[in-house]
C-alpha cells in the first residue's frame, strides 16, 4: 500500500515530528508514506491522501481526479468555513454559537461581541471588540474578507478539543487562555487532559457521523452553568495539545484507520 501525507511547504517544516511519527507508523503496517508539498503531484496508483492542509479547492482537484482522501474536501470545506459550521451544528441540533456573516459594523447591535475572518484558524484572526471603534479597527485590518460576528460567550477563556478519528473519540483536552479570551495552546494558553461525558461524547459523534469525517478536532466552549457550545472544527488539526496530555498514539491510530478503510474499500 502505498500513500502521501500533503502539507503546504510552510506547515511541512513546522509539522515535521508529527510527519516523522506518521512516516514511522506506516512502515510499520507495511504502507509507504510519502510526503507531498505544494504543487507536487502523487503518483496516479497511490492508494490515498492524508491532506492536511485547508485548502479545499485544491482538495476536491484530488477528489476529482479519483484519489481517496483523509479529509474528503467537503469536510475541508465546511470546517474552514464557520458560518457552515454554524449552520451545519443548527440543522443537527447541536448547541453552538450563534453567527452570522457580517459586512459593516451598522450591523452590530450590542457590544462586547467578538469578530472573526470565516476562514482563520488558531485564534490569530479573532478580536474581542467592546466598541465601535474596535469593531471599526477589525474591519480596517480585514476590509478584504468574510467576516462574522459572535455574541461574547463568557467560558472563563476555557474550550474543550475533541479529537475524533473516524466516529470513534481518541480523546479529549481541556484549553484555558492566559490572559485572554482566546484559548488557544499555541498561543500560550495552558492544556490538560479532559473526560467527556456521554452527552459531550454524543454530540462530538453526531457532528462527525453528519460531515464524514475521518480525523477532526472539535472545539466546545465550556460555561459556567456546565453546558458548552460548538465553537470550530478543525481541519487538519493539530495534535500538539494531545501529544501533550494524552497517551495515546494517535499517529499510530490514524494510520492504523486509513489501512482499515482502505482494505475494506
Amino acid at each position: 500500500m502505498k500513500g502521501y501525507v500533503y502539507y503546504s511547504e510552510k506547515e511541512s517544516v513546522r509539522n515535521k515530528a508529527f510527519i516523522d511519527d506518521l512516516t514511522n507508523e506506516s512502515r510499520k503496517l507495511g504502507i509507504e508514506l510519502n510526503l507531498l508539498v505544494e504543487d507536487e503531484q502523487p503518483d496516479s496508483d497511490a492508494d490515498f491522501i492524508l491532506f492536511r492542509d485547508r485548502n479545499s479547492e485544491r482538495a476536491a482537484l484530488y477528489d476529482a481526479a479519483g484519489f481517496r482522501l483523509f479529509n474528503r474536501a467537503e469536510v475541508n470545506r465546511i470546517a474552514n468555513d464557520k458560518l457552515r459550521t454554524f449552520e451545519l451544528a443548527t440543522l443537527l441540533g447541536v448547541p453552538v454559537v450563534p453567527t452570522r456573516k457580517i459586512r459593516s459594523i451598522d450591523e452590530i447591535n450590542t457590544y462586547p461581541c467578538v469578530l472573526k475572518t470565516v476562514d482563520g484558524h488558531g485564534g490569530n484572526e479573532v478580536f474581542l471588540c467592546t466598541s465601535a471603534l474596535d469593531a471599526a479597527s477589525f474591519f480596517n485590518d480585514f476590509h478584504d474578507r468574510k467576516l462574522i460576528v459572535q455574541p461574547f460567550i463568557e467560558s472563563g477563556a476555557r474550550d474543550v478539543r475533541v479529537f475524533m478519528i473516524g466516529k470513534e473519540v481518541i480523546g479529549a483536552v481541556k484549553r484555558t487562555g492566559n490572559g485572554s479570551f482566546k484559548s488557544n495552546y499555541t498561543l500560550g494558553g495552558s492544556v490538560e487532559k479532559y473526560i467527556l461525558s456521554s452527552w459531550q461524547e454524543k454530540d462530538a459523534m453526531t457532528i462527525a457521523k453528519a460531515i464524514k469525517s475521518d480525523y477532526v478536532g472539535i472545539d466546545f466552549l465550556l460555561l459556567p452553568d456546565g453546558r458548552w457550545m460548538l465553537n470550530e472544527i478543525e481541519d487538519p488539526v493539530g495534535a500538539r495539545s494531545f501529544y501533550d496530555t494524552c497517551d495515546v498514539a494517535i499517529a499510530g491510530k490514524l494510520i492504523g484507520y486509513i489501512k482499515e478503510k482502505i482494505s475494506g474499500e
